[in-house]
């Protein structure tokens, strides 16, 4: 951030698309959200324990999204 006079971390060229194939992945994700990190996408199937309300809350808070198709994920993240 501070190498490219970013004032946000969120403003970093760096795209965050996080599988759940494990609980690591979990872990990963929270302490990006500690560390302030926006808009990362989570997929392709979600945790038991995110429940509806509890997605509503981190897409609110956080800009947390899941994951879709490859073609779409890939225009999102302007890659395509």
């Amino acid at each position: 951030k501070e190498v490219l006079n970013l004032d946000d971390i969120n403003k970093l060229p760096i795209v965050f698309n996080i599988a759940w194939y494990e609980q690591k992945a979990i872990i990963v994700h929270l302490a990006l959200l500690y560390l302030g990190i926006k808009n990362t996408h989570v997929g392709p199937t979600l945790p038991g324990f995110l429940t509806p309300n509890l997605l509503k809350a981190v897409q609110e808070n956080f800009g947390v999204q899941t994951i879709k198709t490859v073609e779409e994920d890939m225009k999102i993240f302007n890659l395509a």
